[in-house]
């Protein structure tokens, strides 16, 4: 992790709040999930950015958490966290990625326990009717296989990045986080059809910005939710010959286990949260059929495994 935690008293933060206030000149918020996040940022560009990626509340909704971005030189990059205001404390965050994870991490936080609503760190497809999750560890193609998938006829995209889930009586059900997407400037580069999306986007000083997937694949391209028929595990890995097989939840679980649930924002990692979030995987991947590519091919070799999984039934 990039970055380390710490979780302070309500005093504590109200103490630092009060410090920074007068650097603090722009406010937003966003809709994730139903939980209104407060941004206050001294980065205009973050703001924007902000804007572009969420759902915007009503201005009368009131914030049910805060993300507070300061520049301290005096300070390391790090977060503090108070559980009770549900307020996050940036310090010297230049990366709006990590930025809006944040935020999303928090939402996943106040969810989880109080309403039984559950988040994932990873990519989620509606592939004609099939509701097709992918959650990998960094650098394993994720995107690129989320966003080859996007490319197949009927199907829409649920989330690029984070998504939630809901159980009832079928399938559990998955819904998307955030309007627009956060993308690498080289997304055309293994899929063509992105190219034109590339040119309408303005890229951060990490070679990433927030586009709108409608721009190149239809109004209707993007959809708040699905039930949910798979979940593929990604990992990249050249000792291992097998290039696809199906997993137990046990299985699964151990993998995401390995891999801290491939979420680097939990914003708290305690005996009662981790409990919680293995419960829930433990019933997600009981619910679902989940498999494991291994990414060591072309990632169009890759995406023709992962068709075969969503074309299986």
């Amino acid at each position: 992790m990039a970055y380390e935690t710490t979780v302070i008293s309500t005093e504590r933060c109200l103490e630092l709040r009060g410090r920074y206030a007068k650097d603090l000149l722009f406010f937003t918020k966003a809709d994730i999930c139903g939980i209104c996040v407060e941004l206050q940022t001294a980065d205009r560009t973050h703001m924007d950015m902000w804007n572009d990626n969420f759902y915007a509340p009503s201005d009368m909704t009131r914030s049910h958490a805060r993300v507070i971005c300061v520049k301290d030189p005096e300070q390391p990059l790090r977060v503090d966290f108070d559980p009770a205001t549900f307020t996050a404390i940036l310090y010297n965050f230049d990366y709006y990625g990590w930025v809006k994870s944040i935020a999303l991490g928090i939402s996943g936080y106040i969810l989880e326990a109080a309403h039984d609503i559950y988040s994932v760190h990873g990519a989620a497809i509606n592939c004609d009717g099939v509701g097709v999750a992918l959650i990998a560890p960094s650098k394993t193609g994720k995107t690129t296989q989320s966003w080859g998938l996007l490319r197949h006829e009927n199907s829409q995209l649920i989330s690029d990045d984070w998504f939630f889930v809901t159980f009832g009586s079928g399938r559990p059900l998955i819904r998307g986080s955030e309007k627009n997407c956060y993308i690498d400037a080289d997304i055309g580069d293994v899929w063509e059809q992105y190219k034109p999306l590339v040119k309408n986007v303005q890229f951060d000083n990490k070679g990433r910005g927030i586009a709108n997937v409608r721009w190149v694949a239809g109004r209707t391209s993007v959809v708040p939710n699905a039930t949910l028929r798979y979940v593929i595990l990604l990992k990249r890995d050249h000792d291992d010959a097998n290039v696809c097989r199906e997993l137990t939840p046990d299985e699964a679980l151990e993998y995401l286990s390995q891999h801290d649930l491939c979420n680097p924002h939990q914003i708290v990692r305690d005996e009662f949260r981790n409990s919680l979030r293995r419960g829930f995987l433990r019933r997600l991947f009981g619910q679902c059929r989940t498999f494991m590519v291994n990414t060591i091919r072309s990632p169009q070799e890759t995406q023709a495994e992962i068709a075969k999984i969503v074309g299986g039934e």
